[in-house]
């Protein structure tokens, strides 16, 4: 009934932070095992001794950028508006309750000052300190790549192309059937004009993104290396960059890859059988229409390069494409073949089918 006499109560603490914080906290358990004393010679060319204010430590600096990580915390003003109530990250980040906190801009500015290069050394020197831990073995790894939303309004996307069209096309009118004019409607944003257009199924609709590629290791689930690249970049055609930035990062060919059926090209099926790496990746299916022939009865010589058709006709190689070679059947020979109409299309006069480099069994009908 009383109740206090002051509006705000005052307290006085003694003692650290870390007396308040459980010991199966995730960022004490970080801490445990964390050494970050190299930092400031890895970043120290980035700033001036002489010149500018005080600088936020570096080891301070990078501990709130991983506690965002840890916390799920994606943007730096969420974090440190967290930070400023959760003792955890103010004890991770090495401030007092009575310390100030830095600007949330301030992380983005030390990013750009430090630059992506530096902070993939950074990045492996951390993955070494996992290794020389035993937490990665190195035989195995798996891979995948995931959608990144861009943090962009929808009112920021503009269509590419028709600023170009205005600017370099005036006389368009002039000559409508210029076949050098744009003609498509590929979106970008204005405020992230290095995001594009891209979804993970055909049943959602296309978004600006990113696109994170990832390898972790099997043994304790350590990602051993990461890239990150437009939305619209081709995880399978990734696949070898990624494994050669895998042995950089852990000294070793690995000895199995892992991923899903997004990685199932026949080029890369030829790189891992050539780098003696065993491949655990399912096949695509191959979609057959009802009544056609399918691919798998098509049967390819590599020594003779040809392709030798379910009516015993041969393919000859004919024409070089982006990705492998096309070959074909002659008119002739197809005109007389029963299959004809289950396996030439009603558009074309024989049959067609691209061999992809690399593969043996790589077919695809034209």
């Amino acid at each position: 009934m009383i109740g206090q006499s002051e509006t705000q109560a005052k307290w006085v603490m003694v003692g650290s932070l870390r007396k308040l914080l459980p010991d199966d906290h995730i960022l004490v358990r970080v801490d445990q095992i964390l050494d970050l004393s190299w930092l400031a010679a890895e970043v120290g060319e980035t700033y001036s001794a002489k010149q500018g204010r005080p600088s936020i430590p570096p080891e301070a600096a990078l501990r709130l950028m991983l506690a965002g990580f840890f916390q799920n915390i994606v943007h730096d003003r969420a974090l440190l508006r967290e930070a400023q109530v959760n003792l955890a990250i103010r004890w991770f980040a090495g401030y007092q309750l009575d310390e100030r906190l830095p600007h949330h801009s301030s992380l983005t500015r030390i990013r750009q000052r430090w630059g992506a290069e530096r902070f993939r050394r950074i990045f492996l020197r951390t993955v070494r300190q996992c290794i020389d831990a035993g937490l990665v073995s190195g035989e195995t790894v798996h891979v995948d790549a995931t959608l990144i939303r861009a943090d962009v309004s929808w009112e920021s996307l503009t269509t590419a192309y028709a600023t170009r069209v205005l600017a370099e096309n005036e006389a368009a009118d002039e000559d409508e059937s210029d076949s050098s004019t744009p003609n498509s409607g590929k979106k970008r944003s204005t405020t992230d004009p290095d995001a594009t257009m891209a979804t993970s199924r055909k049943d959602q609709r296309l978004e600006p993104s990113y696109k994170q590629h990832t390898a972790v290791d099997d043994q304790n689930g350590v990602v051993v290396t990461v890239d990150l690249t437009t939305g619209e970049a081709n995880e399978g055609r990734h696949l070898p960059t990624l494994l050669q930035a895998v042995e950089l990062a852990i000294g070793q060919r690995p000895e199995v890859v892992t991923a899903d059926g997004g990685y199932a090209h026949p080029a890369n099926y030829h790189y891992l059988e050539d780098q003696e790496i065993a491949a655990v990746i399912p096949p695509q299916p191959q979609n057959s229409r009802a009544g056609r022939v399918p691919l798998q009865r098509f049967k390819y010589d590599g020594r003779r390069q040809e392709v030798r058709c379910p009516g015993g006709k041969i393919l000859t190689r004919r024409t070089r494409t982006n990705n492998g070679w096309l070959y074909r059947a002659s008119r002739l020979a197809c005109r007389g073949c029963a299959l004809f109409a289950q396996c030439v299309p009603a558009s074309a006069k024989s049959r067609s089918v691209l061999i992809v480099d690399g593969a043996c069994w790589g077919a695809r009908r034209f």
